[in-house]
């Protein structure tokens, strides 16, 4: 378990106290306190070893950012399940969540420029919804795209921030884009301190300038010339989290794995290092134009370190496997780049399929669409009662200022539902080593508005890696 935290000053050493009552902290952890150039804060990070697993413990750090910090609070985490421990459990997965409030989704829009589906009067928004449901969820997955910091640029000429800021410039944007990014945080504290925050990367965290926008009120291009170099090549991404990857042999946040009772799981990187003759959307010459990140491995790394790890699971352990990685190929969107990403296809299905992974979640697209288990385009005749292919659950939908995508009518062959009209999030529970249930959330007011159960047999030849039911 890692503990991290933001603070306006470096701390020498690090440290978190915690124990198994709230009067008992008597054991210490130190760690490591990081910043990067334009950052305002610095990201301390601190590694707790020797934990007992599915164990509730208190804790507090040495240091918070709270108004006159008089006291250190004291919060609580709990461990996750031991690989193979055959108890049910929830998970809350979000992807496309950005900032909330006056400076990101709310009630309003910018008067210029085309931002749509504000808030309802008394909707509840995605981290309300997340808050109000948190006692029916162990941990929360996000597979990219975070805060919508990038969208600094695009708020100020839409007006959201008054007619006095229509045009920002690199001095605006880098402090914009600051404050966003620590509002952001600061809203998902009251979660992210007490359950575990598993992370994927997205293209909203590559750069200031979201991937190149324009101004059509005022006719100005930005490109990544305005960000300064601590705001590109998802530098705060780099920083502020800390990801399992040196215990799965992964690459710090972009791609690694982790075990939770029944499920393993994985985390990928569909923005840079895609293997060898495909194009990384984020990379030199990639379709989020002037992104230019990357790589983070050697070529072909992120593909090879894959397939070890799905040989290498112990099915007998976790039968369930469950991958999260950002763009979508299955959707039912306009063919463009930016939204389809066949490269991404060509990169991981084929593993997906050998290795028979129950199901993948991506975001990308603002709008939910929960497909039939699928493969090069071939739908599994079995549906979900114990099918070969995988299961593609696409969910964008959590909400960020700029709204919703418009799904196309007719709803591609490959497609059982879809909205794209309500913000909402995942909630996925494992009842057993046969049966799983997705439900789309509604955030505004907490109902259910689409739920299946995938049923696998999970009879494996052998319980190493192996794909065969």
């Amino acid at each position: 378990m890692t503990v991290s935290w933001s603070t306006h000053g470096q701390l020498d050493t690090p440290q978190v106290w915690y124990g198994k009552t709230p009067t008992s902290l008597t054991n210490v952890a130190v760690g490591s306190s990081t910043t990067y150039p334009t950052s305002r804060v610095y990201d301390n990070h601190v590694k707790i070893t020797g934990l007992e697993p599915d164990t509730k413990y208190w804790y507090k750090t040495s240091y918070q950012n709270c108004a006159g910090c008089a006291y250190r609070a004291i919060d609580t985490f709990t461990t996750a399940r031991a690989a193979g421990d055959d108890t049910p459990f929830t998970i809350a997965v979000v992807v496309d969540l950005g900032l909330m409030g006056a400076d990101g989704l709310s009630t309003a829009v910018g008067p210029y420029g085309d931002a749509a589906n504000p808030l309802g009067p008394t909707d509840l928004n995605t981290i309300q919804s997340l808050l109000e449901n948190k006692d029916t969820y162990e941990f929360i997955a996000h597979f990219g795209d975070f805060a919508y910091a990038d969208y600094f640029i695009k708020e100020s000429w839409q007006g959201y921030f008054g007619n006095d800021n229509l045009i920002p410039n690199a001095t605006s944007v880098m402090n914009g884009y600051n404050s966003l990014l620590e509002q952001y945080y600061d809203q998902m504290a009251p979660l992210t301190s007490s359950k575990a925050y598993m992370v994927g990367v997205g293209n909203h965290e590559a750069n200031c300038d979201n991937g190149g926008t324009t101004d059509s009120v005022h006719n100005i291009t930005y490109t990544t010339s305005i960000c300064i170099p601590g705001q590109t090549n998802f530098t705060g991404y780099i920083h502020h989290f800390r990801m399992p990857s040196d215990e799965s042999g992964g690459n710090g946040n972009f791609w690694y794995s982790w075990d939770y009772g029944l499920a393993h799981f994985i985390a990928l990187d569909t923005e840079t290092d895609l293997p060898t003759g495909l194009q990384s959307p984020d990379e030199y010459g990639g379709s989020d134009a002037g992104a230019n990140s990357g790589p983070f491995g050697y070529p072909n790394e992120q593909y090879e370190w894959l397939e070890k790890d799905l040989a290498g699971i112990d099915r007998k352990k976790t039968p369930w496997v469950i991958v999260g990685l950002h763009r979508p190929w299955y959707i039912g969107i306009a063919n463009g780049s930016a939204d389809v990403c066949l490269e991404c296809q060509q990169a991981f299905e084929p593993l997906m399929v050998k290795y028979g992974v129950d199901l993948y979640m991506q975001g990308h697209v603002h709008a939910y669409e929960r497909n039939k288990p699928i493969a090069n385009y071939s739908i599994d005749p079995n549906g979900l009662n114990n099918p070969q292919y995988p299961w593609n659950i696409v969910n964008g939908a959590a909400g960020h200022y700029d709204g919703l995508d418009t799904l196309l009518t007719p709803l591609p062959y490959w497609t059982d539902q879809a909205f794209d009209t309500a913000y909402g999030w995942s909630r996925l529970t494992f009842h057993n080593r046969t049966h799983l249930t997705h439900e789309f959330v509604s955030s505004a007011n907490g109902s259910v508005l689409d739920s299946a159960t995938l049923y696998k047999e999970h009879k494996f030849s052998n319980g190493k890696g192996n794909g065969s039911n």
